[in-house]
């Protein structure tokens, strides 16, 4: 009889010591798949506002805390309110080595100019925050509540009072018109290149008010030049540290305490183009929460005061397709949709 076990040993010992040899090297992949080159990270949006300090801020942690191995290039597209980088996503079918970063103009930027795009042309990957919007006043003002501003432009009549914002037919103005709805007032609506300089104008007087994201204004609350009088959210900022003396972010009151009936945030997500796979998105899914994660990103997120809801997956497309509703009835309303 011939033992066959002698001969089959040495298969089953090879076959052990490489398997060790894959778990002690780690050479097995942390993932189904990962970027085999540099991604491209597209900026619907111009250089400095909110969108590209938060696409920069995000490549800056990746880089620092080693968290993927190829790099990652911002490139802004801010053509046509933005329809130039989505359009640049949704004809890079199927590539997993381009992501883009969203604000609202997701939704107003097809709507306001008839573009051929809509966010369901990209693939969603993840919520990263939620940017509030608070409606500030001159300190010099006599306005400490906005009931008491609201009552002081219906007093005024329409028209005379003036809505410093940033862009036309886009949050700002939305915000405007859905302020106006809900309290039954008319601003002349003022649009400025960016937030810095609706700041700068309601400093000097030139408008009465604004509905600047809190980032925006920060540097003229902390200076006492500008006074926050609510924010368009369900629920109050979380942030307790004090911003001035006397006020922290938590300490302004949501529009619906004070007597404004209006709510309005602003999305700041990460989307792919059309036709990736599950493990493509996993990846980015996964990439982006470890960035959450770090210190970095959650000093950044106090500083500029941001709604921290995350989300991904069915529960973020099913939060898209309700913020879509709410602004194609909001920009009908404000007679804002492309002819």
């Amino acid at each position: 009889m011939i033992d066959h076990t002698v001969s089959r040993s040495p298969v089953r010992v090879a076959r052990a010591c490489a398997i060790a040899v894959l778990a002690l090297a780690g050479t097995a992949p942390a993932f189904a798949w990962e970027p085999s080159k540099p991604v491209e990270f597209v900026v619907p949006a111009g250089t400095g506002g909110g969108a590209d300090q938060m696409a920069r801020l995000i490549q800056g942690i990746i880089v620092k805390h080693k968290l993927m191995k190829e790099s990652m290039i911002v490139a802004n597209k801010s053509g046509g309110a933005g329809a130039e980088g989505f359009l640049a996503i949704k004809e890079a079918k199927g590539d997993p080595h381009k992501i883009v970063v969203t604000l609202s103009n997701l939704f107003t930027t097809p709507m306001a100019t008839g573009v051929p795009f809509n966010w369901k042309d990209m693939t969603p990957v993840s919520m990263m925050a939620l940017d509030q919007f608070v409606l500030w006043v001159n300190a010099d003002t006599p306005y400490k509540t906005a009931s008491e501003y609201i009552a002081a432009v219906k007093a005024g009549g329409p028209n005379k009072f003036k809505m410093g914002g940033t862009g036309s037919k886009q949050e700002d103005q939305i915000l405007t018109a859905g302020i106006e709805k809900a309290t039954g007032t008319k601003f002349i609506y003022v649009p400025y290149k960016g937030g810095g300089e609706v700041a700068v104008q309601l400093v000097g007087g030139h408008v009465d008010s604004s509905v600047n994201n809190p980032i925006e204004a920060v540097a003229q609350w902390r200076a006492g030049k500008v006074r926050p009088l609510c924010v368009f959210d369900d629920t109050r900022m979380p942030y307790k540290e004090k911003v001035t003396d006397t006020q922290s972010w938590g300490d302004i009151p949501t529009c619906k305490e004070a007597g404004v009936p209006t709510d309005y945030v602003m999305l700041r997500g990460i989307f792919m183009p059309p036709g990736v796979t599950p493990d493509q998105v996993a990846f980015y899914v996964d990439l982006l929460k470890k960035v959450r994660e770090t210190p970095d990103w959650k000093d950044f997120i106090e500083k500029g005061a941001f709604n921290t809801t995350s989300m991904t997956g069915p529960e973020f497309r099913k939060w898209l397709e309700g913020a879509e509703a709410t602004h194609k009835q909001l920009m009908t309303e404000a007679g804002f949709m492309a002819k």
